[in-house]
C-alpha cells in the first residue's frame, strides 16, 4: 500500500463478492488507514453529487461552434465549446475528439486525452468552465491509441493526477506505443508521449473520488484494452445513468487478420454483449459524432439526449462492423 495525496478516492470491485481496496486518507501525505470490501451501487448507492454552476457566459461565449457536416476524423486538434452534458458531467473534449470531465466538490474525474494538440485544449477548457485542474484526482482512457492517449501525459503534469487503466494498455501507455496485439499497430503516427504514471483498474473496479463512483467495463476489440465507463449524474432529483463507451469498430492496418486471432473475436463479442447491457440514459463516444452528441446537446430534442436504447444499438452495429470485417477476410478482401 501507498499514500494518496487524496483524501476523498477510493476504488473497488462493483459486486460484493470480490474484495477491493477502499482507500481511506486521513490528510495529505498520510499513510493508508484501512482496507475493506467495496460494496455494490445497489446496496449503497453513493450521494448524489452536487452540480457545478454554469460558467459565466463571457467565458465560453466567443469560442465558435463546431462545424456543421464536419466527419467523425475532422476537428480532432480544434477546441470545442465546453459545456454541460448532464449535471455534473461536462465535455471538455475537441470538435472531433471527446474529453469528459465528471465533477464534485471532493474533486474531479477526466476521462481521454485526445492528441498531443487536444491535452492543452482540454486543460484549457476545463479553466474556462471554471473548475482547477489540480482537482482532478484521477485520468482515464477509453484505449490506447494516440488520438485518445497521446494528451495525457500533459494532463497528467497538468492535474498530478494518476491514469487508470485496465492491464492491456499499460504497457502501451508507459511506452507510448502499442505492439501487435494492436489491430492497428502498423499504422503511422501510432506513437505518443509516455505517460509517467499508470495504475491498474480492474474490470469491473469502481474508481471513487467523494461522492464519484465510476465503474470500469472491459470491452476490447478495437484494442487490447478497451475500456467504458458508466456513472450517474443527477440534476435536482433527477438522476440518470451516463454510458461513455469505447469504439467498436473492427479495423486494421495492412496485415492483421482478426480471423487469424479466435480469442481476440471472442473477447470482441464479449465486450460487446457488455456494452449492450450498460446501464445508458445518456451515450457518449469517444468520437462525438460517432453517438452525435454535439445536435443532441443543441436542446431541441431533435434527436433526444436522453435516450436509454442507444448503447444497444450501438453495440449492435459493432456486431455487424465485426461480422462484415470477418467475412471480408474469409473472401480474401481483408486485410
Amino acid at each position: 500500500m501507498t499514500p494518496t495525496s487524496d483524501p476523498t478516492a477510493l476504488r473497488g470491485p462493483a459486486a460484493p463478492a470480490v474484495m477491493g481496496r477502499v482507500i481511506a486518507v486521513l490528510g495529505i501525505g498520510m499513510l493508508l488507514s484501512a482496507c475493506q470490501p467495496d460494496v455494490s451501487a445497489d446496496a449503497a448507492a453513493p450521494a448524489a453529487p452536487a452540480s457545478a454552476a454554469l460558467p459565466a457566459a463571457s467565458a465560453v461565449d466567443h469560442m465558435p461552434a463546431c462545424p456543421a457536416g464536419a466527419s467523425v476524423m475532422d476537428g480532432w486538434n480544434d477546441r470545442a465549446p465546453p459545456r454541460r452534458i448532464f449535471g455534473n458531467t461536462w465535455y471538455v473534449g475537441t470538435c472531433g475528439l471527446s474529453a469528459v470531465l465528471v465533477t464534485s466538490d471532493q474533486g474531479h474525474v477526466l476521462i481521454d486525452g485526445g492528441t498531443v494538440a487536444a491535452g492543452p485544449l482540454i486543460e484549457a477548457n476545463i479553466r474556462a468552465l471554471g473548475f482547477d485542474p489540480h482537482a482532478v484526482k484521477y485520468l482515464l482512457n477509453s484505449h490506447e491509441h494516440s488520438d485518445h492517449a497521446a494528451g495525457l501525459a500533459h494532463l497528467q503534469a497538468a492535474t498530478g493526477a494518476p491514469l487508470l487503466a485496465r492491464a492491456p494498455a499499460v504497457a502501451t501507455l508507459h511506452n507510448g506505443r502499442g505492439d501487435r496485439s494492436d489491430p492497428q499497430h502498423l499504422e503511422p503516427g501510432g506513437t505518443f508521449p509516455p505517460v509517467a504514471n499508470v495504475v491498474v483498474v480492474a474490470d469491473g473496479e469502481v474508481v471513487r473520488v467523494g461522492p464519484l463512483a465510476l465503474t470500469a467495463h472491459a470491452t476490447p476489440g478495437h484494442t487490447p484494452g478497451g475500456t467504458s465507463w458508466t456513472w450517474r449524474s443527477c440534476e435536482g432529483a433527477r438522476c440518470l445513468d451516463i454510458a461513455y463507451t469505447d469504439s467498436v469498430s473492427a479495423i486494421s492496418d495492412a496485415q492483421y487478420r482478426y480471423g487469424d486471432h479466435p480469442p481476440v473475436v471472442a473477447a470482441f463479442r464479449r465486450g460487446l454483449d457488455t456494452l449492450a447491457a450498460l446501464p445508458c440514459d445518456i451515450h457518449v463516444t469517444p468520437h462525438p459524432l460517432g453517438s452525435n452528441l454535439f445536435a443532441r446537446l443543441a436542446g431541441d430534442g431533435t434527436p433526444p439526449l436522453v435516450d436509454a436504447g442507444a448503447c444497444q444499438r450501438y453495440a449492435q452495429n459493432g456486431r455487424a462492423q465485426l461480422d462484415a470485417r470477418l467475412k471480408e477476410e474469409a473472401a480474401g478482401r481483408k486485410p
